[in-house]
């Protein structure tokens, strides 16, 4: 998405304003909806006024074009600078990463520097990495830059940094051979590597190109994960998911039983969580460090199981992907590392028996490190367990190290943090800025249906491009098929259809098999998924009265075990229970309505609702 887009000479001109901080925050706010805080406007009023300076050189044409804040698709990161133009030969994009950075700090993480903020020190990932790592994802993105042979340039420019043996210490030479770094008295240098590339003027509205050209599909885990488990990279990690992931592994290699360590990794739907996890099963365990994936619910380890078909043994695909009460009688210490996706879903004791001590204590007593991502955001029963603060105060307890960090690099929804602050804002879990969708320049297809058969037609027509399109519900409606599969759950005098939920016939392989489209999924076979379109079809369970969220547990099937125990519960204890299940019940249509990747279409019951969620687009 193009936020700022014009000609050198009136990016000058914009310059000689003295606002260009206040001009660039417009145009963020008038594309994408969202503010910008006081200290970005800062930024962008002194990093531009160097890179003005840099360009001001009559060898660099004034008609070449200058883009700010180019919002990378799929994703939710922003390159901060790129020129556009000509060499005599060929067309050239020049992009160019801003700090304002002063100083740094060499670590022992690839790709990885510690520098100072306003709240300390805190670990990042290389300025020549983020540069190159964008260039990568535009690349690999966007058809157009190839098919039409336009080059990427990436590099970054460090306005304030005095030259010292850290930013381009021979450690990152890889990263500073594809994306040089230019400091503070390098500003002619800069000049020179641009007049390399931009020789003559932007005559073909290049960013416009890229920007409207043909996007390619997007790699989802599970397609990628045969090619992942051989140990190739399908995925580029960016920024904070780099850190994680070098974190992760620094810590796993260093720990040993007197110095266990935790990493707690707080992330939201698509923020790559899934990716950085599997990325550290496939390389600890190609150190020989033994390491497993863990899952409280089935679903996201059938569909693995189904995708590594024929590529390794079942059993050693089951020592690989575990489910998390696997650990009650594991003995102390017995794995180097253990991954905890979904841990948001971590219930105290084990299954319907409540076996076992605690799985969380379980998890950290049999291993030497581990890493839980967890999103709590996304705790959809009144089991879920794990919260930060628990797993914080366990790991404490049993005298592990805890270290904490956030992925906040949003690739689900297509990238956009903007849809999900409204839904957010929408569902009235947090109030947000995001107030309707029409404001938001966005890729992410929303519709509300007025019928059901409109939505499940829509989903029927998305899936026959990739077999990447289902519908699921909340559990409003009792599972009859279960006992008679002739049976129907959803039924054509309520829905203008007959379908069933989806458990018998595909069980936690619902999502990915060719025919299941024609079955209802719910959370427990979608959660820690996606798909490229969902539809979800929001009960009884979550309406709007007068424009207030208002949730119902009695409205959810009396079989639903996520809220076991509500009914006795709200009479012992209501001022415990009853906002318990209503954040079960908002978290649940929430995780619902981010499984998407391109799209997501509702269709409630309560017409007062499906009308809420329509004067909100």
């Amino acid at each position: 998405m193009i936020i700022y887009n014009k000609k050198k000479i009136d990016f000058s001109s914009d310059i000689l304003t003295n606002d260009i901080g206040n001009i660039i925050t417009e145009h963020i706010l008038e594309r994408t909806g969202n503010k910008v805080s006081p200290n970005e406007v800062r930024s962008f009023q002194n990093s531009l006024g160097y890179m003005e300076r840099v360009v001001s050189d009559n060898e660099i044409p004034n008609d070449c074009g200058i883009s700010i804040e180019y919002h990378l698709p799929h994703t939710s990161k922003r390159v901060d600078f790129i020129i556009t133009g000509n060499d005599g030969n060929q067309e050239n994009v020049v992009i160019i990463e801003l700090k304002q950075w002063e100083n740094s700090e060499l670590t022992s993480k690839d790709g990885i520097v510690r520098t100072r903020f306003q709240h300390g020190k805190s670990e990042t990932s290389h300025p020549s990495y983020q540069a190159w790592s964008y260039a990568a994802l535009l690349t690999s993105f966007n058809e157009t830059v190839d098919e039409e042979s336009i080059s990427l340039y990436p590099c970054a420019y460090l306005h304030n940094y005095i030259p010292d043996t850290t930013i381009r210490n021979d450690f990152y030479n890889y990263y500073l051979e594809k994306a040089p770094v230019f400091l503070k008295p390098d500003a002619l240098k800069l000049r020179e590597f641009i007049k390399k590339y931009i020789k003559q003027g932007d005559t073909s509205d290049i960013m416009f190109r890229i920007d409207n050209g043909k996007i390619k599909p997007t790699k989802s885990l599970a397609d990628s994960l045969k090619s992942m488990i051989k140990g190739n990279r399908e995925f580029i990690m960016i920024d904070d998911q780099k850190v994680v992931y070098e974190t992760a592994l620094d810590l796993a290699l260093k720990s040993h039983e007197k110095n266990k360590n935790i990493l707690i990794v707080e992330g939201g739907p698509g923020t790559g969580k899934s990716v950085v996890a599997i990325n550290l099963l496939v390389e600890l365990n190609r150190r020989g460090k033994m390491t497993q994936y863990v899952t409280k619910t089935s679903a996201p380890r059938d569909v693995f199981f189904e995708k590594l078909r024929g590529q390794k043994r079942m059993t050693e695909l089951k020592s690989l992907f575990v489910g998390s009460g696997t650990f009650i009688n594991a003995p102390k210490n017995l794995l180097n590392t253990l991954l905890i996706d979904e841990a948001h879903r971590l219930t105290e004791k084990t299954g319907f028996l409540k076996r076992g001590d605690n799985q969380i204590k379980e998890i950290l007593n049999s291993s030497l490190s581990s890493v839980f991502f967890i999103d709590e955001n996304q705790r959809v029963s009144v089991s879920d367990y794990a919260t930060i603060d628990v797993i914080e105060d366990i790991a404490k307890e049993l005298g592990i190290k805890v270290h904490k960090l956030k992925l906040q690099s949003q690739f689900r929804c297509n990238g956009s943090d903007g849809y999900l602050a409204w839904l957010d804002n929408t569902l009235q879990i947090k109030e947000t800025a995001n107030y309707d969708l029409k404001s938001l320049d966005y890729d992410f297809d929303f519709k509300v249906f007025d019928t059901a058969k409109e939505l499940q037609q829509t989903i029927y027509a998305k899936n026959k491009i990739k077999n990447k399109a289902r519908i699921v519900a909340g559990y409003c409606w009792k599972w009859v098929s279960k006992k008679n599969p002739e049976q129907y759950d959803f039924k054509n005098e309520e829905f203008g259809f007959d379908m069933r939920w989806n458990m018998m016939d595909y069980g936690g392989k619902w999502i990915i098999e060719p025919e299941s489209v024609t079955e209802i999924g719910c959370i427990h076979t979608s959660q820690g998924l996606e798909v490229d379109y969902i539809g979800v079809i929001i009960g009884n369970d979550l309406i709007v009265r007068n424009g207030e969220i208002i949730t119902d547990s009695t409205a959810r099937d009396s079989g639903d075990r996520t809220i076991f125990g509500a009914k006795s519960g709200l009479k012992k204890n209501p001022d415990y229970w009853k906002p318990l299940l209503d954040e079960v019940i908002r978290n649940t249509y929430r995780t619902l309505m981010t499984r998407g990747m391109k799209g997501c279409y509702i269709y409630c019951t309560d017409k007062e609702t499906n009308e809420y969620f329509k004067n909100l687009l």
